[in-house]
């Protein structure tokens, strides 16, 4: 796996200094972050070790700006870490991103759709998807960006996937953008059904070679710039014959929530639940936390500001 780079004071403050006064204004992350590394007695030399034990290199420099409010961490390589925080500081988990504000102006403003570069940083070379989708993936979604992302799984008493209810709300990068492309893989494509509830369902695609479906749902008009569209849709999986250990989102851009909820039939319960994060689809986990299950026999997790990747939890059936 390739080494992370350093995450060094420059990425998060390279546009501070001509915005920053000598006050420090520190915001709810810094004040938590800063008052937990005291309760627990660590110094910040000490977190940022236990940072690298995980294969997470963050600058004495970085974590004292966190501290003081002078920056605060927005890419995904800072927000990798915040997450790695919440463990080293025995915090719930998405105790500290809930407390991030909002991005700081950085200079000169860019898109933020994300390219083909972006694409296969996740998804890595001739995937699934990329074959799915052809000379398309190159553009794939390329017209938005997502700002909320909510996923139910639903499974049966077979330990099988039932269905996926997925809600989304995108917001246009550019004049014109007119529908989000869906793609499902790892399924039955051929007894596999998609409803869409908001939104208008398009052209659907099957590949039982790649075991993948492909779908179209229309935002009903062009989007104008930055205007933002809900969209919802039902895919109800086809029968399947392994039990179903994981469900994931691949993510490439960073959206501000995702929730993912995982529902299971009382009569297949597992013994226990996680969540993970990897860089790429094909990569080994970053982290893993256990999830409990609720009296409802479902789990959940839930992301702010999700950096880029695949985001997904995995669970253990009993013997």
């Amino acid at each position: 796996m390739r080494r992370p780079d350093p995450v060094g004071p420059a990425e998060e403050v390279s546009a501070a200094a001509g915005r920053e006064t000598a006050a420090d204004t520190a915001g709810p992350f810094a004040a938590v972050f800063r008052d937990c590394v005291q309760q627990r007695g660590l110094s910040l030399d000490r977190v940022r070790e236990r940072l690298a034990a995980q294969g997470i290199n963050v600058s004495l420099a970085t974590l004292s700006y966190w501290q003081r409010g002078r920056s605060q961490p927005e890419q995904a390589r800072s927000l990798r870490a915040v997450d790695a925080l919440e463990t080293i500081l025995d915090l719930p988990a998405g105790t500290l991103r809930s407390l991030i504000g909002p991005s700081r102006p950085r200079g000169r403003t860019t898109s933020e759709a994300p390219g083909l570069d972006a694409s296969r940083q996740v998804y890595g070379e001739r995937s699934h998807v990329e074959r799915a989708l052809g000379a398309e993936f190159a553009q794939f979604n390329n017209d938005f960006v997502s700002l909320s992302i909510h996923e139910t799984v639903r499974i049966d008493a077979r330990r099988r996937c039932r269905a996926v209810a997925v809600k989304q709300v995108i917001r246009a990068t550019r004049d014109g953008a007119r529908h989000i492309t869906v793609v499902h893989d790892e399924i039955s494509a051929q007894t596999a059904s998609l409803t869409a509830h908001y939104g208008r369902l398009g052209p659907v695609r099957r590949l039982p070679e790649l075991r993948t479906v492909v779908a179209e749902i229309h935002f009903g008009r062009p989007l104008a710039r930055d205007e933002s569209a809900l969209i919802a849709y039902t895919l109800r999986y086809g029968p399947e014959p392994a039990e179903c250990p994981h469900y994931e989102r691949r993510v490439r851009t960073s959206p501000h929530e995702y929730l993912l909820h995982i529902c299971f039939h009382p009569d297949a319960l597992p013994t226990s639940c996680h969540r993970y994060f990897k860089e790429q689809i094909d990569t080994p986990a970053r982290y893993e936390r256990r999830v409990a299950l609720d009296v409802s026999h479902t789990s959940h997790m839930l992301l702010h500001k999700c950096p880029p990747g695949v985001h997904g939890m995995s669970w253990q059936w009993p013997r």
